[in-house]
């Protein structure tokens, strides 16, 4: 009786940044094709799903996918608060997000890339993996946080979760060349600090002193607290419920397709595609970490070099996907 009373709650985010250099085509089809499968396969009520994209900031924002909340930082985070702040225990959370990703200098020591994982809103204004660890820890106990990220470097964007399924996890790259056009879902951190310095006239490298500028409060909680405090704030080691698959490695990058035959021409993400197709052929329950094993399967077999990730709890790895009610 508990799983019927759940509450189901979604915040998805497309990011195609229309009319700019950074433009990306598939984002908001994936949140939208996502949208109708919470509702048809694993029991959302539209109602309780926040659809933020930026169609309306397109000369032709197209048909179906317009929103009256922009994805920008701010909003984004927002949405996503309001929907941690009214879970109660039991209830299974879930943020589906299409768009760019970027790396950003680390501050924490022992990093192994030295960069650390960011998502990139239509205004720029980074959402990082110390933001997205924040949700996580106010969560309440039993109450789970499903996060599917189909952005570049999106691997480890909950700071400190268990990798399950990561760059460690031994796999073979795909023989097979693709014949599909896409275009990798990355913004360059020199393109973002050029972008964020034309709009502040503050003549630094450091990209905190323009965030802070430009977005003040709405700045990611990485620039606005100190270092230390950072650090010290996430080091709990404790398992937790946020459960990330990421489109990719954080050193790879993730693709926006342009001509898919496999959807018939639609633009979509190669992850959020694969992840669609592995739910289609399959009506039965599915753990996250076959989940996302399948879904490096079927990249592989269409030519991507992407390898989608798993970080989460022991419990959760093989804990049914959205808890698929079924």
């Amino acid at each position: 009786m508990e799983n019927i009373e759940r509450k189901r709650l979604a915040v998805l985010v497309g990011c195609n940044y229309p009319n700019t250099r950074n433009e990306l085509h598939g984002c908001i089809n994936d949140v939208l094709t996502m949208r109708d499968t919470l509702v048809s396969r694993f029991g959302f009520d539209l109602s309780d799903i926040q659809l933020l994209t930026d169609a309306a900031a397109a000369a032709d924002a197209g048909s179906g996918g317009s929103s009256s909340v922009l994805p920008t930082g701010a909003n984004i985070k927002k949405a996503l608060g309001e929907m941690v702040d009214q879970a109660k225990p039991g209830d299974v959370l879930y943020f589906h997000y299409s768009g760019h990703g970027t790396r950003i200098p680390s501050l924490k020591p022992g990093n192994p890339f030295r960069q650390d994982e960011a998502i990139v809103p239509c205004d720029f204004n980074l959402i990082t993996d110390v933001d997205f660890r924040q949700l996580v820890n106010r969560l309440p106990k039993g109450a789970s946080f499903t996060i599917i990220s189909d952005s570049c470097h999106s691997g480890g964007l909950i700071d400190k979760e268990k990798e399950q399924i990561g760059p460690s996890h031994v796999t073979e790259t795909s023989s097979k060349s693709s014949s599909i056009s896409s275009k990798p879902k990355a913004i360059a951190f020199e393109t973002i600090l050029h972008h964020l310095s034309s709009l502040t006239g503050i003549n630094t490298s450091d990209i905190a002193t323009h965030l802070l500028e430009l977005f003040a409060a709405d700045a990611s909680l990485k620039f606005r607290l100190p270092p230390l405090e950072v650090l010290d704030m996430f080091e709990s080691s404790k398992p937790d419920e946020g459960i990330l698959l990421s489109g990719c490695q954080a050193n790879e990058t993730s693709a926006d397709v342009t001509n898919a035959v496999m959807t018939g021409g639609k633009p979509c993400g190669a992850f959020s595609n694969a992840v669609q197709m592995v739910l289609k052929d399959r009506e039965v329950e599915l753990s996250n970490k076959k989940l996302v094993l399948l879904a490096r399967q079927v990249l592989k077999e269409q030519g991507f070099e992407q390898h989608p990730c798993l970080y989460c709890n022991d419990e959760n790895a093989d804990a049914t996907f959205l808890s698929q009610l079924e």
